[in-house]
């Protein structure tokens, strides 16, 4: 169906043509290739998986359904926690009434590993927020993951299709995309992933008319989508799709997007949220904007030299990661911001334990020992907890190593060695330890990063005009 015969028809006469064309891509015989269908949970990938669902439902009885599919939902571990929410509750009814009505459908999430998580890089590493110059999340959060998901896929069935709720309409960059990968007189499009294709259904519907059927036909897997439609209501946003192509644009504008987005000015549907009620979202618009102005050259308070380090990660000249007092402050802000929420909304995780534990290690990594994770978070939620192992008999060693130490210098060499060690059996991927203390040692004898004057400061300096007492200030 050309995108010419699609606006000629009204939308119950497209959405009849789209099903037509799912039920003959199902019945191809291509040997099951299994199909993978990338779900957000917004407005395009819920029709889309509603008109996939209807179509198998009325036309393919149950002992025909052979044909594997796989609904993939990404998880960033930093999406808005109010999206991510409602998506995991939907994707749970999903999995129920998949089991209940027969479909042959599997629901799975990708999330980014341990050491490629948005905290343990800006945070532990102290990788600057991202921006259109250095977007380093995209990747590490998103394409990896569902990446080697597909390949994984690819590895046991040999070629898979790829289902995507992209639309022409969406944006002039999505149209250019679709178009850049389509095959004349195909159905199927080329992907970027060899073995892989892709399959676009509802890439000529227009918005208007993704509204019209969503308010018109329930999901097949409980209640309707008067949720979804009020999520949008507070303020315009597009779904943030499956991706696996850096040239993908940002979701940051997107109601589906992560909440630390600084590709983007302003988070607008954040604040649409914040303005329709969502009060408690105000500490996560204040932290992404803290975030923003650190990296935006137009901020009126950027300051390169003040949050950034003059020495990169591999040791040459230029602007580095954020000063280690910086990348504590940012983890104290974080942590406090989760201590606020869950007082009403318990379960709301802003960052894991795993990625306190990571940050820690990171940080030895970087020669930051005058920081602890443990004390920072204690300190915060007034509790006691441990990212290190064995607290008491730690305190006990560096009591003793002062006393047997000629020097101050020997002193800290041998108990940054001692706590990088026992940091280091706190992740699952014990590797590297030897490479850990080789750096340390070398550090010590001729510094680098250690060797930068305000390297282990602790304290950082605001400006006036950043708010009474240093406290970041919310303008919406």
């Amino acid at each position: 169906m050309s995108k010419n015969d699609s606006t000629k028809m009204n939308i119950k006469e497209q959405v009849e043509q789209i099903k037509k064309e799912i039920l003959e891509q199902y019945r191809e015989e291509d040997n099951n290739r299994p199909w993978i269908i990338g779900f957000s949970g917004g407005k395009d990938s819920t029709m889309l998986l509603q008109l996939v669902w209807k179509t198998i439902q009325d036309n393919v009885p149950q002992d025909l359904r052979t044909r594997p599919i796989h609904v993939i939902c990404n998880n960033t571990l930093v999406e808005n926690p109010k999206i991510l929410s409602f998506v995991e509750r939907t994707l749970e009814k999903i999995r129920e009434a998949s089991i209940a009505q027969g479909m042959p459908m599997t629901v799975e999430q990708t999330t980014p590993k341990l050491e490629s998580s948005f905290w343990v890089n800006l945070i532990g590493k102290g990788y600057p927020a991202p921006n259109t110059i250095f977007r380093w999340c995209t990747e590490r959060l998103k394409i990896n993951p569902t990446t080697q998901y597909i390949k994984d896929k690819i590895s046991n069935y040999g070629e898979v299709i790829i289902l995507l709720g992209t639309r022409s309409d969406e944006s002039s960059q999505r149209a250019k995309n679709i178009k850049r990968h389509e095959i004349k007189g195909q159905r199927l499009r080329t992907h970027s992933l060899a073995n892989a294709y892709a399959f676009t259904p509802i890439k000529d519907v227009l918005t208007k008319d993704v509204w019209t059927y969503l308010q018109a036909v329930n999901p097949p897997w409980e209640g309707d989508n008067k949720e979804l439609i009020t999520l949008y209501m507070s303020s315009s946003g597009g779904d943030c799709p499956i991706i696996t192509d850096i040239s993908t644009p940002s979701c940051g504008n997107s109601r589906f997007g992560c909440w630390v987005c600084t590709v983007v000015k302003r988070d607008k549907s954040m604040e649409g949220l914040i303005e329709s009620g969502e009060d408690w979202m105000v500490p996560l618009v204040e932290i992404r904007d803290f975030l923003s102005k650190t990296v935006d050259r137009d901020h009126p308070e950027y300051d390169l030299e003040k949050y950034r380090m003059p020495i990169r990660r591999n040791n040459q000249e230029g602007p580095g990661p954020y000063w280690p007092r910086w990348r504590k402050y940012i983890l104290e802000e974080v942590l406090k911001a989760q201590r606020e929420i869950q007082e009403d909304q318990p379960e709301m995780v802003l960052i894991t334990h795993q990625e306190l534990a990571a940050i820690q290690v990171t940080w030895h990594r970087d020669f930051i020992f005058e920081f602890n994770v443990s004390d920072i978070y204690n300190d915060v939620f007034n509790r006691q907890i441990s990212f290190n192992q064995g607290d008491e008999n730690i305190k006990k060693e560096k009591k003793l190593l002062q006393e047997v130490c000629d020097n101050e210098g020997e002193f800290k060499l041998i108990n940054n060695l001692l706590k990088a060690q026992k940091n280091k059996v706190l992740l699952v991927n014990k590797r590297g330890l030897q490479n850990d203390l080789e750096h340390i040692i070398e550090e010590h004898v001729y510094p680098t990063k250690t060797a930068v004057e305000g390297y282990q400061d602790g304290e950082v300096n605001f400006d006036k005009k950043e708010g009474d007492n240093g406290q970041m200030k919310l303008d919406i």
